[in-house]
């Protein structure tokens, strides 16, 4: 009995080890999703208005870009997967890679090939794992990413994007992110960063009618300076979202893991109790079994 007892007390000290430090990675999530909501709400803005200057721009000219509009051929498309470096997020990670799955079917469903981007080491380990080639690969920024980074990521793509697919390019390039709804929502999302589309409608735009604007240079030149700014922005947007998402996703599965710790200690003690008051129990038992034993041998002898 005593060597039962020993057992469900080492798996209390394990388990109490294991709440340690859940409790901690739950805090530290918690402390770093407030400031990665604050620049998700910060980059949202300009991000909008540059979208805007760009479709303004695109609707009230007839210049000609090789960022806008659609190609004639599409052969090749990427795909560039936003993931974690890190795990204990839950299903953070997965929900992404599966997002993206299914945009690659789909696009392969089309006829064209596919050329993968990843950033996060989760996702990088995914398809190095199944011997997947990658065109590009960034890690080591996932929880903080700077606007650096999303330029250098946005150059890569870009120049990828202008070589065409005919001479080693790509056509179209497909973003996979995870958007930031809530403290306990976080969903992933596909977006087409390029070519831009532009759509005839007679509906007003979203935030009012676009301003009038004088071109100078001219259209194509404003266009060259505006749309590679536009694509970084969007990324560093998608960055960011994608950040607070992972954090908001590993606060809520690391308190969920101390919750699950703590119920678990809490069966382990009361299966220790049990366990300390059977061995009480028969050590009574012994004891007075005893004391009948010598009474008996006493009674006898008279």
């Amino acid at each position: 009995m005593g060597a039962q007892l020993r057992v469900y007390r080492r798996r209390i000290a394990s388990v109490s080890s294991t709440k340690k430090i859940t409790r901690a990675q739950e805090l530290i999530a918690t402390a770093r999703i407030v400031k990665a909501q604050q620049r998700v709400a910060q980059s949202t803005p300009y991000a909008r208005e540059l979208t805007r200057a760009v479709s303004a721009v695109a609707s009230h000219s007839n210049a000609r870009h090789p960022l806008v509009g659609e190609r004639p051929q599409l052969r090749r498309a990427a795909v560039l997967l936003v993931t974690a470096d890190r795990g204990f997020a839950g299903a953070y990670n997965t929900a992404a890679i599966k997002e993206a799955e299914q945009l690659i079917a789909l696009l392969r469903g089309q006829g064209k090939e596919i050329d993968r981007y990843v950033i996060g080491r989760k996702g990088i380990s995914y398809f190095r794992f199944r011997g997947i080639e990658l065109a590009g690969s960034w890690s080591g920024f996932s929880d903080n990413p700077q606007y650096g980074d999303a330029a250098m990521i946005g150059d890569a793509l870009i120049d990828s994007f202008e070589k065409g697919g005919e001479d080693g390019g790509v056509d179209e390039i497909h973003v996979v992110s995870t958007r930031f709804v809530s403290m306990l929502s976080q969903t992933p999302v596909a977006a087409r960063f390029l070519p831009l589309e532009i759509e005839e409608t007679t509906e007003a735009p979203a935030g009012g009618v676009f301003p009038l604007y004088e071109f100078e240079p001219s259209p194509s030149e404003v266009l060259d300076a505006l749309l590679p700014h536009y694509v970084k922005a969007r990324l560093f947007n998608a960055l960011l979202q994608s950040a607070a998402s992972e954090h908001a996703a590993r606060r809520r599965a690391m308190k969920s893991a101390t919750d699950n710790a703590s119920d678990l200690i809490t069966q382990l003690t009361r299966a220790a109790n049990s366990a300390r008051q059977a061995e009480i129990t028969q050590e009574i038992s012994e004891i007075v079994g005893g004391a009948n034993a010598l009474a008996d041998a006493s009674a006898g002898s008279e």
